[in-house]
Formats: C-alpha cells, structure tokens, sequence
C-alpha cells in the first residue's frame, strides 16, 4: 500500500500478465469442449438408436408363448472348462445335479493334470452324470483349449454309449444354472441354432459399486441390446455360460480337428455367435420367465477394481482389438453396424475420461479467473464462447441426450434389481466409465505385447466364488 493509502499499481502486473494465459487455457477448453461434445453426440446418437428400435419392437409386446416341449426330450451335454477351480466346482456341480434331476443331462468337467484339488472336488459329488475331463497337457493352457477337450470327450461318450446329444451347453465354474434353462432349450433347438438366456450378475452388498455395475451393464445388454440383435437379424454372441449349442452345429464348427473353439482367440465365447451366424443359422437371446422368474444365469462378478480391469481389458482386447482382425468387417448393414458398437468401447472410454477431464478444467478456469478480475480489477473476455457460439445450445443437447442414457440404464436395472439400484446405477455410471478407461488401456497394452511376441493369449482368469444357499434367489 502506497502513502495516502492508495493502491501501488506495481502489485497487480504479475496478475495482468496472466490474462493471456487464461486466454489461451480458454480456446484449448473450447476446442476439447467441441471434441468431447462431438465424440459423446456420436456415441449417444448410435445408443439412442438401439433404445428407439427396442422401444418399438419390445418395450410394449407381451412375452411370446414358448414353443411347446419336444414328445421326445433331448440329452444335453453340458460343459465347465475348470482351471485351479477347487474352491468353487464342488459346489457348483453339486447344486446343479440337485437342482436338475433330469438323467438325460450329462455334465462334463475339464481338468488339468496338474490340478489335483479340482479334480477331487468334481470326483466327491458322488453323482454318476458327472464325468471330469482331464486334458492332455498341464495347464492352465487356454479356455478354448479346454473347451476343445471337452467337446472331445463329449464326442467320446457318444461313441461309448451310442447315444447323441442334442445341444451342448456352455457354462463356468462359478455359475448358478437355472433349473428352467434345460427345458428352454430343448423347445428352442433345433428352430434356433443357439440360444442364449440372460446372465444376472449377483449383488454383493459388500461391493456394491464395482459388483454393482456390472448388474448394470449387463441388466441393458441382455434385456436391450442382444434383443435388438435379433430383431435386426445381426450376430447375437455368446457370452460363453448359459449357451446352448446344437449339437451338429458344434460339429459343422469343429472341422476336422474336432476344435470348435479358437485356441487363438481370447473370446472365442463372443466369436461364436459370429460364427453361427456365417453359417447361416440362427442363434438368439431367449427371455422367458417361469414361474414369475427370469430364467438365467446368475453368477458373482469382480467385486474390486483391479479384477474388474483385468476382466474387461481382455474382453476389449479379444472383442475391439483382436476381434477386428479376426472377424474382419463382414456381413450386412446391420452386422457391421453391430461390429461397430461392440468394437467402439476403447472410443468411448476415451471419450468420457476426456470429458471428465474437461469440466474439472472448466470448473478450476472459473475459479482462477474469478480471483484474477477480482484482484487485478480488469474484465476478462468469456471462457468459452462469445454470444453468436452454438457451443452452449450443443452442451445442453449432449446433457440431454446423457440424461436420456442414464434414465435407462437406470430403468433397466430397477427392472431386474429394483428401483433403490436403478438410483444407484446412475452415479455408478461415473466409476464404469472409469474402470473401463483403465481397462482400455491395459487392453491396448496388451495387445501391443501380444503382436510383439506372437505367444498364444493367456486364460488370464480371476478368483471365483459361488453363492451360499439362497442368496441366488435374491436376484432377477
């Protein structure tokens, strides 16, 4: 302060000579604002298009009478790849030879011989429908391979007994098979090649937020998206548990080499559906209720962060990735369209991380520049966009079109878990979009390191765990 108490003008230059620097942080905000907008109004368009085609095709039909059961019930094959699955198998197969009497159902447990505990745990459940599958080489090697085993064995057994199989079904080591799930399949099969009945992650109240969001995406995906699918005539994937194959499908696939499952592949689940569809045969998402109950597979999914990223990045590496080099880009408009939204998720979690990263920028440029005009007693020009912009007007679009998302995303999961979790999807949205970004990275890297090295994919894996009795019964 100056004699006479006035203001020494030499304090505020340091401030003034940040004014073009607040300048220029403001047409790079600009500038990411338009990119981010663009990229988010792209994504939305392609979802809000999904929701419209399901919205006219779904949302207000009844649920179709299932066709009646065959006068001669089919046999099913149903097979568990299991690597270092001691924990979980034994109460697994238990469950399901307890919940599914039915003697023309045959279960068939893949093991590696270097794995004794699993291989104990699927010998004590003491039930002669259940037979272990030992692979020739010590593992873990892939879940394709193993799968590969099993189908072997499969057709072993056929050969053994002089009996076939109609369908063989796909499920993991941690599942809740749906006692209802047989009997669907054999009424559908052979109209439909493959039949997929829904997957219902089981809450974890402990985890609520991880676990949680995975109930989310997966409440949209498989009430939604595999519905739209169908309706389109577009591949409907397997998502590798509660599929049912037919059986001669599964040897058209095969070849010689009796492999139906790509050992190269680090979703070989996803690329079936693909690979049905190419034969021209049909598979589909089924939703049928019994009882008043969603018949589906119920299952726990990663409750911490890290599982989570390590479990979607090999997704998006064998889907967005991999995927792109092995399915190539064929099919009609409606499949490639479908390529396009499976393979857009690196896209999109870089998006949304960037739009994060954008309002936090937003919200600190007020905050300096308030203190600045304040303090250095100048006005400084607006930080976005002067008054004939667009920009504001394609913001509030964009906030539109994302209310819009979250709304439904919310609606579906209060369908399948109640309306308290549908509240709770939607700011669940934020740590999703975060967990796959995380994911879209180690994806990248890993495919990078996978092209570098040209060894075959890894299993890659996580800790399982089976629900105690009952709290299955909580969900759907």
């Amino acid at each position: 302060m100056a004699s006479g108490g006035r203001p020494n003008c030499l304090g505020r230059w340091p401030l003034i000579e940040l004014v073009p620097v607040l300048a220029i942080l403001a047409i790079l905000t600009r500038e990411l604002l338009w990119l981010t907008a663009c990229g988010i109004f792209l994504s939305s368009l392609d979802d809000i298009a999904v929701d419209l085609l399901w919205l006219g095709g779904f949302a207000f039909r009844r649920e179709r009478p299932l066709p009646p059961l065959p006068p001669e019930p089919g046999r099913f094959a149903l097979i568990v790849p299991a690597w270092d699955e001691s924990a979980v198998i034994g109460a697994m197969v238990g469950r399901l030879c307890q919940t599914i009497q039915n003697p023309r159902l045959r279960i068939f447990v893949g093991v590696y011989p270097n794995d004794p505990a699993t291989l104990a745990a699927v010998q004590a459940v003491g039930d002669d429908r259940v037979q272990a599958v030992i692979t020739s080489r010590a593992g873990p090697t892939t879940k394709a391979d193993c799968l590969n085993h099993l189908w072997r064995g499969v057709l072993a057994h056929e050969a053994r007994t002089g009996q076939r199989f109609k369908a063989v079904v796909l499920h993991d080591a941690e599942d809740v098979v749906d006692p209802a799930s047989l009997d669907l399949y054999d009424r559908c099969i052979p109209a439909l090649a493959m039949v997929q009945v829904p997957v219902l992650p089981i809450q974890d109240p402990e985890t609520r937020w991880v676990s949680g969001h995975y109930c989310d995406e997966f409440a949209q995906a498989h009430a939604k998206d595999m519905m739209v699918r169908g309706l389109l005539g577009a591949p409907v994937p397997s998502a590798g548990v509660g599929t049912a194959i037919e059986r001669d499908v599964l040897a058209r696939l095969a070849g010689p080499g009796n492999a139906p499952f790509d050992a190269a592949s680090l979703t070989e689940d996803y690329e079936m559906g693909t690979r049905v569809h190419r034969l021209g045969l049909k598979g589909r998402m089924v939703r049928a209720h019994v009882g008043g109950r969603l018949v589906a597979t119920r299952a726990y999914f990663p409750a911490t962060i890290d599982t989570a990223v390590r479990q979607k990045s090999r997704w998006l590496t064998g889907i967005a990735l991999s995927g792109w080099d092995r399915l190539g880009w064929d099919g009609g408009l409606a499949t490639r369209w479908m390529l396009a939204r499976d393979r857009k998720g690196l896209f999109t979690a870089a998006i949304a991380m960037l739009g994060y990263a954008v309002a936090v920028l937003v919200l600190l440029q007020l905050a300096l520049r308030a203190w600045v005009s304040a303090r250095a007693g100048v006005p400084l020009p607006p930080l976005i966009v002067d008054a004939h912009s667009i920009l504001p007007g394609f913001l509030m679009l964009n906030a539109v079109l994302l209310g819009w998302r979250l709304v439904m995303r919310a609606g579906f999961t209060g369908a399948a878990y109640g309306w308290r979790e549908g509240l709770f999807a939607m700011p669940r949205a934020v740590l999703a979009n975060a967990i796959n970004f995380l994911a879209a990275i180690k994806a990248v890297t890993r495919y990078r390191q996978a092209l570098g090295s040209g060894a075959p994919p890894e299993w890659g894996k996580t800790e399982h765990r089976f629900p105690d009795a009952g709290v299955e019964t909580a969900n759907g």
